[in-house]
């Protein structure tokens, strides 16, 4: 049997094992995790019975394998009975689903809200055209940002920047109004700085243009058995693990030592060696009982490009460089418990909600001196995800920093001394009394970043693509700011080229790189 080494437990590898294993008997799977936990940086973590979501996912996909996929690990909902409204959980498509009340594994399915946080006002995001919004901007700001997007249609600007790609789709007022700062606050590089390939994944097909289309699309009637088209990012409802993502994760690497895989945690690649032929013969990794050598005939790789290249033997200088200078972007969450009563943003929306609360999966913060990038509130994405869901509310404070910098150094009660009290000024709380109880977590190399040696990165990924029995796939693996079903598609690829015995690796690196792939097809 060949053996078959799998880099890390997160969506990417996970699926990349699941796959493998069950479609062929003539591999040895094993998949090596630094962490305890399943799902990298899609896990979910239990609190004293308060989950969090790091980064909050929404499982959303236009591609039918990674639904029928998701389908066969967490089936849908079925329909519910009344008391089921008390939890504001929305009755599914599927008849004879699973009833989450009787069942852990099951899929909700949940109503999308996200707004902007401009202000001390909420603005839909993305932007709506709605008496609300032109409300809170006032007329003469409406105004600007009319002629602002008209003169965006006139004169195109060359993408040279991430700021060039929001004002060609957006108009200048809107961009430096909602685009800008908060851009700025994740990436810690001004927008003009960041290649535009970031807006290409992350925002495609969105512009003024595609929300007047959805707007009016609304209004029409739908031929019978037609879907209504939909731009990812303006999706209205969407799938949620019952238990938050991590359990996806978690019943996946189940999956996959019941096919006879391995999945082993605590053991962190610190090693890739390649032999004279240039294939990778075995990885050095560490464990809680010492290091180890453990030999591969394949490698998936998940972990980030830098520490890839990096604990590689014989790289080219110029790779080696390259793969040095790549940027990323680390976060942290500060999970805040809070009396329901205590939360000053009530509803003030039509949707009903869990004791009156504010209805928002998350917000996005855009207030001028505030470091706060987003809130979650934990209770509105799934109602199991918080302990006492009548009398608390559970929200996940985000900022955006680089790993060993000021915050990432702080104590946790530093931190959360800091953060609550970005959560006074912003409105959410009057005091520090109001807190119950807190709780930090710090996620490394979240975000992949494109400025710096990113430019050459087409270069490191021919270098990569050459190694013949090494395969990249996922976000830090392919050091692309991926969705979680645009990572899962790379496992896909990666697979049917493993099975089918192609060497040619351009339809694994091709995921999400067109403008027409998935999301807008």
């Amino acid at each position: 049997m060949k053996k078959v080494l799998v880099i890390g437990a997160g969506p990417a590898g996970l699926t990349a094992a699941y796959e493998l294993m069950k479609g062929s008997k003539e591999y040895e799977v094993t998949v090596l995790e630094e962490s305890r936990d399943m799902g990298g940086i899609c896990k979910t973590v239990n609190y004293k019975g308060n989950r969090m979501d790091m980064g909050g996912h929404r499982f959303f996909s236009k591609v039918d394998e990674v639904n029928e996929w998701w389908e066969k690990m967490l089936p849908m909902q079925g329909r519910s009975a009344a008391d089921y409204k008390k939890l504001r959980i929305r009755v599914p498509l599927s008849k004879g689903g699973p009833n989450p009340a009787d069942s852990d594994r099951v899929m909700l399915t949940r109503r999308r809200v996200s707004r902007i946080f401009y202000n001390k006002k909420f603005f839909d995001y993305p932007i709506s055209l709605k008496f609300e919004t032109i409300a809170n901007m006032g007329f003469f700001t409406t105004i600007q940002v009319g002629f602002s997007y008209l003169a965006s249609l006139i004169h195109k600007r060359k993408e040279k920047s991430l700021e060039d790609f929001y004002i060609n789709r957006f108009g200048k007022k809107l961009y430096s109004m909602f685009f800008e700062r908060y851009t700025e606050n994740l990436w810690g590089r001004h927008p003009r700085d960041i290649a535009p390939d970031w807006g290409s994944q992350r925002v495609k097909g969105l512009s003024i243009a595609a929300i007047l289309r959805d707007m009016f699309s609304k209004l029409l009637p739908q031929k019978k058995g037609k879907k209504r088209k939909v731009e990812t990012s303006l999706i209205e409802e969407f799938k949620y693990p019952k238990l938050g993502p991590g359990q996806l994760w978690d019943v996946t690497a189940e999956e996959i030592k019941k096919l006879g895989g391995k999945v082993l945690t605590e053991h962190h690649v610190v090693g890739i060696h390649k032999n004279a032929e240039g294939r990778i013969d075995s990885l050095e990794v560490e464990t809680p009982s010492g290091k180890k050598t453990m030999e591969a005939d394949i490698v998936i790789s998940s972990m980030p490009i830098k520490d890839l290249v990096c604990g590689m033997n014989d790289v080219p200088e110029d790779m080696l460089s390259i793969a040095k200078g790549l940027p990323y972007r680390d976060y942290i969450t500060l999970g805040v418990l809070i009396p329901t009563e205590k939360l000053l943003l009530k509803n003030k929306t039509k949707m009903r909600t869990i004791s009156n609360i504010i209805p928002d999966n998350w917000v996005y913060v855009h207030d001028k001196g505030i470091e706060m990038g987003r809130f979650q509130l934990y209770n509105n994405w799934s109602p199991y995800m918080v302990k006492d869901l009548e009398h608390t509310v559970w929200i996940g404070l985000e900022y955006f920093c680089y790993e060993n910098d000021k915050w990432w150094n702080m104590s946790e009660d530093e931190f959360a001394r800091f953060a609550i009290r970005d959560m006074i000024r912003l409105g959410l709380i009057s005091s520090r009394g109001d807190v119950l109880d807190y709780h930090q977590e710090k996620v490394k190399k979240a975000y992949p970043a494109y400025f710096d040696t990113y430019e050459r990165i087409d270069e490191l990924t021919a270098y990569l693509s050459s190694i013949e029995n090494l395969y990249c796939v996922g976000r830090n693996g392919q050091h692309r700011y991926n969705n979680l079903d645009h990572s899962m598609c790379t496992s896909f690829e990666t697979v049917k080229n493993i099975l089918e015995g192609r060497k040619d690796k351009s339809n694994i690196w091709a995921v999400n790189t067109e403008s027409g792939y998935h999301e807008s097809k």
